[in-house]
């Protein structure tokens, strides 16, 4: 089946499905393989739970009727995306960097949601799989899409760009995440600018962070419009306090200009917040909608939120870490008018062999901070201490969260301040479940 006829039948169907566990009758099931797992061995099991066809690739697990057997079913998720997008002629945003692009795609979705039928990224549905089923969730009735990118290694972006096809885009920042996949800071630039080269090859425009030197030198030569600290910026903004909670003021090319605050945590938030009212701005959103949109705005997901328990207060952003992204955590935590701190930070992963190195850089950043306690979770961070235990007299090393849990919990402690940061695979977040 070809995949005119194959789209023709998605649009008779209750969307697309790769996952038995979430099978919605009327849908269609694509039956994904990988190194660990083959989805084909589930397609009777899909049709049984309601789903309308089930997409395959082995003819082995045929049932007349009732499968569609193609050459690839991934190559086929992939192909039904880009031609769905191809119906569209709105406004597509794609998002990628190596810190806050979701705290930035949620924010922009904030603000245009409120003058547009605006559609983005579920979660983090953001790589060769995510990105195809994004796109296959967008209803047609959609005036704005926010589609995320989140790539590893070279070459993804670009993949990706191809199938989303953005007709603006924005890098957060370059930092040094995924390391063992892009082999350097350098990789990591040329990696996410691979959404600047889609966009210069469209005639497509960018919307750049001034806050990034290497962003600015990267979309020179190109359609752009600039946010930040910046002569040609179309929005700027300050920070006018970081505790509790981010309060910024944000300036307009016009001239106006009003204060916002938020419900996020972290001066580092400034740039996901001027993206936000920048795009907004752009597409004509009032600036009275943009203020409230950005101060409604409540992180979840483990994203810059506070939470209170205990009699203590958690600063948790430990849905994900890599060095650079961890650093501003740190010196944000470090500027708390409080006395009472506790950093919790759990291994970085992805690292590869620049991971002892990036461990050891944040234990010689906490030397110099007055915290009561550094609580660190995970081999990475335990090899890295050897080095510094007669330098840090506050260290206590813990072999996973569960560890730390029930340490955590021995000590009553009331009146603190914690910071939890650390890679999804610590799960930090479990410590005041």
């Amino acid at each position: 089946m070809i995949i005119n006829e194959l789209y023709q039948l998605y649009l008779t169907s209750t969307g697309i499905c790769t996952d038995t566990r979430n099978i919605q009758k009327g849908c269609i099931f694509i039956a994904l393989k990988g190194p660990n797992f083959n989805a084909n061995i589930f397609a009777k099991q899909a049709i049984e739970s309601g789903a309308l066809v089930a997409v395959i690739d082995d003819n082995m697990y045929s049932i007349e009727g009732k499968t569609i057997l193609v050459s690839d079913t991934l190559l086929t998720l992939q192909e039904l995306a880009s031609h769905h997008r191809k119906q569209f002629t709105c406004p597509v945003i794609a998002i990628t960097g190596s810190n806050g692009k979701t705290t930035t795609k949620e924010l922009l979705f904030s603000v245009l949601s409120t003058t547009y039928r605006t559609f983005c990224t579920k979660g983090n549905l953001n790589n060769h799989i995510g990105v195809p089923i994004t796109l296959l969730s967008i209803p047609l009735k959609s005036e704005m899409v926010v589609i995320e990118l989140g790539a590893n290694h070279l070459n993804e972006n670009k993949f990706l760009c191809e199938i989303a096809k953005p007709d603006y885009g924005i890098i957060t920042n370059n930092g040094k995440d995924h390391l063992e996949g892009y082999g350097s800071i350098e990789g990591v630039r040329k990696g996410n600018g691979e959404v600047y080269e889609f966009l210069k090859t469209n005639n497509s425009t960018a919307f750049v962070s001034a806050y990034q030197e290497d962003l600015i030198l990267q979309s020179n030569g190109m359609e752009r419009i600039i946010y930040g600290n910046h002569n040609a910026a179309m929005v700027k903004g300050d920070a006018m306090n970081s505790f509790p909670y981010l309060k910024t003021k944000i300036s307009f090319v016009n001239g106006e200009n009003f204060e916002v605050q938020t419900q996020l945590v972290g001066k580092y938030n400034i740039e996901n917040i001027l993206a936000a009212a920048a795009i907004g701005f752009h597409f004509k959103v009032s600036k009275e909608k943009i203020k409230k949109a950005i101060e409604n705005y409540k992180p979840a997901n483990n994203r810059s939120q506070q939470q209170l328990k205990d009699g203590n207060s958690f600063i948790l952003d430990a849905y994900n870490a890599n060095p650079s992204s961890m650093k501003l955590a740190i010196e944000n935590f470090a500027e708390f008018p409080v006395t009472n701190k506790i950093a919790v930070l759990g291994d970085m992963a992805e690292l590869g062999n620049y991971s002892a190195a990036e461990h050891e850089l944040i234990l010689k950043q906490l030397a110099v901070i007055p915290l009561k306690e550094i609580w660190l979770v995970g081999k990475e961070f335990s090899e890295a201490t050897k080095k510094f235990q007669r330098t840090i007299s506050n260290l206590k090393l813990f072999n996973d969260v569960d560890e730390l849990k029930k340490y955590y919990q021995q000590q009553k402690l009331s009146g603190y301040y914690f910071l939890l940061k650390g890679s999804r695979v610590n799960k930090l977040e479990k410590m005041i479940e």
